[in-house]
């Protein structure tokens, strides 16, 4: 049995059920509570997002973010001054602010105003976007040998083949692994990087009708005038941009939960993408592994680094 049949058995009613498809004579209500409790409750979830910093790697049009304690805007008085630092000690809270030089930066959401005048904002985009059914394409080893390797058709078709045809509104996801290589900023802005190619985006789009796509460089491809983000922009597409860990993610059977910043009119949004695979499968955390409520503590105060960002601190 292939994994993705096995995959599709468990995820797809939980699937079915949340996009109201399933038959019961149960509440909408106590659907959803159902499917939850039944499937996604014990489910594996696999974050394949970077936290954004400011050391990483970024187009160098843009430059880098800053992080830095935010500083009170007006005087509270017998609480707090203007341009004083909030701080655990005096306020009882801290807070941060960002410098953020670009809405194209880390993990990503690319909306087609990004490249089109006419195109939607990140702002615009709808609820739907939030739950997909996500299919991972592996190229990584094709990469190793030529690291310009770029998706083709055939690529999208050797992975029918094994998995069967590519769900409509479906995510489609690249792996390459090149996100191994965020943490080395030299070689992770190496050219050529892996590329998506714009025969593979049209057939994607135009044949399978996806939702977007997504990769792990920074850009869709390394052609002089970027066809295909230039394609994709102007037909009024999507895409992701900067994603991690699709080496962690079954190829096919699994969800992703899209979640993104809302800036009104942004051309760009931060966004945080995960993937939800079956109990048995071999990465990821379940609820009861992470339940997030209360959250575990860190092992030392938090302080900030000399980049602004805090972290546990040894005293």
């Amino acid at each position: 049995m292939h994994i993705s049949k096995k995959l599709a058995g468990v995820l797809l009613p939980a699937f079915l059920a949340v996009s109201g498809c399933a038959q019961t004579s149960q509440t909408n209500q106590t659907d959803l509570w159902s499917a939850y409790n039944t499937t996604f409750k014990n489910a594996k979830y696999i974050d394949l997002t970077h936290a954004f910093a400011p050391v990483q790697p970024v187009w160098p049009g843009f430059g880098n973010a800053k992080f830095k304690a935010a500083t009170a805007g007006q005087k509270i008085d017998g609480y707090v001054d203007v341009g004083q630092e909030f701080t655990y000690e005096k306020h009882g809270f801290v807070a941060t602010a960002y410098d953020l030089p670009t809405d194209q930066y880390g993990t990503q959401l690319d909306p087609p105003a990004h490249w089109n005048p006419l195109g939607a904002t990140i702002s615009d985009l709808p609820a739907t976007y939030s739950l997909r059914p996500l299919v991972v394409i592996n190229i990584a080893d094709k990469v190793a040998k030529d690291q310009g390797y770029f998706l083709h058709v055939s690529d999208i078709e050797e992975w029918e083949k094994k998995h069967g045809q590519i769900p409509e509104g479906s995510v489609v996801m690249v792996r390459s692994d090149w996100y191994k290589r965020w943490d080395n900023i030299k070689s992770f802005n190496e050219t050529p990087f892996p590329g998506v190619g714009l025969e593979a985006l049209k057939f994607l789009h135009l044949k399978r009708h996806i939702l977007f796509h997504g990769h792990e460089p920074l850009d869709t491809d390394a052609t002089p005038d970027l066809e295909g983000e230039y394609w994709l922009m102007h037909n009024n597409f999507t895409q992701a941009e900067g994603v991690a860990n699709l080496d962690k993610v079954p190829e096919s059977g699994a969800l992703i939960s899209i979640g993104f910043a809302k800036p009104l009119g942004g051309t760009g949004g931060y966004a945080r993408y995960v993937a939800i695979a079956p109990a048995d499968w071999k990465y990821g955390v379940t609820i009861a592994d992470a339940p997030g409520a209360p959250l575990p503590e860190q092992a030392w105060p938090l302080k900030r680094d000399e980049n602004g960002v805090m972290r546990p601190t040894q005293e």
